[in-house]
């Protein structure tokens, strides 16, 4: 059956065996099942989660709960921090499948008063300094607990491996110190798991109770098991100095207007803040930003074996890309690779062999 749009092609045996190696390789996997599912979508990830047969997976926010909890059988974290406000992560923390994560000392107070002992893991500030109850006040958490069933410890560590396992040690301690519990954690590699885990163990050498979550490593972990392609639209023979398009650009050359699918209701063209950390890729980011206020964007669809350039930014679900004429153009209705950051796309299909 010919597809059109934007298509991944997803290799599934190839797939679901990278699924079984990282959960085999991870004690206490936590699969993170979040915003547009890592581009396979909130169902899909349930389903493959079940079959993976963790006992719990997290979800970004309260409100996503729903498109997993009949698919998924388990417990569910929410991720995103409770607040008393929100009015369906008020009524989730009733629910006996629901694990809430409090980040805030007035939080804490605030679904202790609650009643009904809601299920709930509280989180620690790291150097992310994005949400989490600072070490300073933990003396103030432990008589809290009490009115809670606690889960245990959230600790969200940053990427940078620079210093990360001895923050991991360092939060960890003062957190059982605090409280015995479970230490859930983000970005940690198994093997620092491994050794945080004996390195935090009781007298007896068990080892502490980590749980790891993950999305990114295993959802995304193995390029190899997926392609994405665009369907070629129209195909148009322009001479230089025309001028086409919605901004009606003036075309740089003699060649070939390409219209494919795929723009910013799929995530092309859409991109995050550089993470540009040295000096060689700050200077890339710089030239490439140069090129871009000439009015020339470099576009994610290859053509003739390059990344060929936008004509003008990508439309709403099409594209216009320029093709040189020494290239021989391609036909209405073939596919074209596209790179997509999936994290923050929306295909048309997925297809699995």
């Amino acid at each position: 059956m010919a597809v059109t749009g934007v298509t991944l092609r997803l290799d599934g045996a190839r797939w679901r065996e990278h699924l079984h190696v990282v959960s085999g390789a991870t004690p206490g996997l936590i699969p993170v099942v979040k915003g547009n599912g890592y581009g396979y979508g909130l169902a899909r990830l349930a389903e493959e989660s079940a079959s993976l047969g963790v006992d719990t997976i997290a979800v970004g926010t309260a409100q996503e709960v729903d498109a997993v909890r009949d698919i998924f059988g388990g417990d569910i974290v929410i991720l995103t921090p409770w607040r008393a406000d929100d009015d369906r992560a008020v009524e989730l923390a009733d629910d006996p499948r629901i694990i809430s994560t409090v980040s805030r000392l007035s939080d804490l107070r605030s679904i202790a008063e609650h009643g009904g002992r809601p299920r709930v893991l509280v989180e620690l500030l790291t150097s992310m300094r994005r949400h989490g109850i600072p070490t300073t006040e933990l003396t103030e958490v432990a008589p809290l607990l009490e009115q809670l069933d606690f889960r245990g410890w959230t600790i969200h560590l940053p990427i940078r491996a620079e210093g990360r396992y001895p923050e991991a040690e360092k939060l960890s301690r003062a957190a059982l110190a605090t409280a015995l519990g479970p230490l859930w954690l983000s970005h940690l590699p198994p093997e620092e798991a491994a050794a945080l885990a004996r390195q935090l163990g009781g007298a007896e050498g068990e080892p502490a109770a980590l749980r790891l979550r993950v999305g990114t490593r295993l959802w995304l972990g193995d390029e190899s098991t997926r392609t994405t392609t665009a369907t070629v639209l129209d195909v148009h023979q322009v001479r230089r100095g025309e001028r086409a398009g919605y901004r009606q650009r003036v075309v740089p050359a003699d060649g070939w207007i390409v219209v494919v699918a795929g723009g910013t209701s799929h995530g092309i063209g859409l991109e995050a803040p550089t993470s540009a950390v040295s000096m060689r890729q700050r200077a890339i980011s710089v030239a490439t930003g140069s090129l871009e206020a000439a009015g020339l964007a470099l576009s994610p669809y290859t053509i003739g074996g390059k990344k060929r350039w936008f004509l003008e930014p990508p439309h709403m679900q099409s594209s216009l890309v320029f093709l040189p004429r020494s290239q021989t153009p391609p036909a209405i209705g073939d596919e074209v690779p596209v790179e997509l950051r999936l994290t923050i796309a929306t295909v048309d299909q997925i297809v699995t062999d």
